[in-house]
């Protein structure tokens, strides 16, 4: 046997065994014979070519439906429309595979059973793409819709916001008359102004959410008094002035000091680490550069670890829960020195200087507690204004509406502040007023009004 009839031999089936009877029946009914069946060989070398054909059409198809596809997502972004026409020619593909093997004899049953629950499953694909379809047009004119809306809107406004020093003049003269405007730097892009009328209306309301009480140290404590809280405030003045902490820092660690003491029992040798932590929060609250908890442990003089001034910070804004952005008098002082300062030619840096002293005396007096930092800021104003200048009263349409108090509002507490600036009390806690008795704050600690408030009510 040569090579290519082994070769032959290891990949052609091998020929029946054929008998007479065999071979007769097959010349009388005019049979292929069986040695001349195709080999195995023979079939593969024509089931590529097939297989070549139809790769090549289906790639012909990918092609027009991604062209298709590109030409769609240029109108708008959609799914593949042209997914669904592919799906159709599948569907005649598969009937007509289906139909010519049922012609040959068809398949098993279990494959039978499998073509017909994909047949029934396509259906339900069209009309979910159909669904989906729908939606993404609607939302597509939905957007339309709004941009066309937007556009009209726009252009309505144009002639508005080209006009901003009209609006703004309008706005100024619905203030009434003798009113100053003191909000008119609307260009200013550091300042937008135009929103500070509603940023005050909304601390006007917090700091009736969050004061503090009012006669905790009658009701809650039993270990420190009044007295112990100024001495202890009077110190906080010092060291804020040794770290040079700016004022917003002392303000609020006073309301700090205070919100703890209304519901919260503590002992007089504690009373000094609740200052200095309060003082430590403040001052990460308010200040570019906070100074560290080992220099708040120093300014002590090591009366209490490092440990313990971190523990006292934690239990205090645990019970605050970290509501530290609180009005102070200082808040409101800043926006009625603006509004008190419109009366004058060129500003008043003296009265500016006064107001602030008057205002931090308060601090160290329990009794305050019961005014609110914006009445007190307001009666500060006036106090001030009125020992610079007793042939006028201090009190005018502007500072009125700014405000939101009356003259007959602020009687009781520029009362109350005229007793502290004259010290009829003969109070011995002297670090504000040392503070404000420097060349740097003009001495205003040592004016006096030479007439008595009492005469303007």
């Amino acid at each position: 046997m040569n090579r290519k009839n082994i070769t032959a031999a290891k990949y052609e089936v091998p020929p029946a065994r054929i008998t007479r009877a065999r071979a007769k029946t097959s010349s009388s009914l005019g049979g292929i014979s069986p040695s001349s069946r195709p080999s195995f060989k023979h079939e593969q070398k024509h089931a590529p070519r097939e297989n070549s054909k139809r790769a090549a059409s289906d790639e012909n198809k990918t092609s027009v439906v991604a062209t298709a596809g590109i030409h769609q997502k240029r109108k708008a972004v959609l799914k593949d429309v042209t997914n669904i026409s592919y799906e159709k020619t599948n569907i005649n593909s598969i009937s007509k595979v289906q139909t010519t093997k049922r012609a040959r004899g068809g398949p098993t049953r279990r494959k039978m059973k499998e073509g017909s629950d994909v047949l029934a499953e396509i259906p339900l694909v069209q009309e979910d793409v159909k669904t989906k379809l729908a939606e993404e047009l609607s939302k597509i004119r939905m957007v339309e819709a709004q941009e066309s809306t937007l556009t009209v809107k726009l252009e309505e406004e144009k002639p508005v916001l080209q006009d901003v020093d009209m609006i703004w003049f309008e706005l100024g003269s619905c203030k009434g008359p003798g009113i100053v405007d003191i909000d008119e730097d609307l260009k200013d892009s550091q300042m937008w102004s135009i929103y500070a009328s509603n940023i005050y209306d909304k601390i006007r309301v917090t700091e009736l959410e969050r004061r503090p009480s009012t006669d905790y140290m009658e009701k809650l404590q039993q270990d420190i008094t009044p007295n112990m809280r100024g001495v202890l405030i009077d110190w906080l003045v010092e060291v804020s002035e040794e770290y040079k902490l700016v004022p917003d820092t002392l303000y609020l660690t006073v309301n700090l000091i205070d919100r703890f003491l209304s519901q919260n029992l503590i002992e007089k040798q504690r009373l000094q680490l609740l200052g200095v932590t309060c003082m430590l929060i403040a001052s990460k609250y308010e200040e570019i550069c906070a100074p560290r908890v080992e220099e708040f442990c120093f300014i002590t003089d090591n009366t209490y670890t490092r440990g313990e001034v971190l523990k006292m910070e934690s239990e205090i804004l645990n019970f605050l829960h970290f509501h530290l952005s609180i009005p102070t008098t200082k808040s409101f002082l800043r926006r009625f020195i603006q509004a008190s300062q419109s009366s004058y030619k060129a500003p008043c840096v003296e009265m500016e200087f006064l107001a602030n002293y008057l205002a931090e005396l308060t601090l160290l007096e329990y009794s305050f507690l019961k005014f609110l930092p914006s009445l007190i800021a307001a009666s500060v104003v006036f106090l001030a204004r009125w020992t610079f200048n007793q042939s006028d009263h201090p009190w005018n349409p502007t500072l009125e509406h700014y405000t939101s108090y009356k003259t007959s509002d602020l009687k009781a507490t520029v009362l109350a502040l005229e007793d502290l600036q004259l010290n009829t009390n003969g109070c011995s806690l002297n670090a504000v007023r040392e503070k404000y008795k420097q060349q740097k704050f003009k001495c205003v600690s040592t004016l006096t009004s030479p007439k008595l408030v009492q005469t303007l009510f």
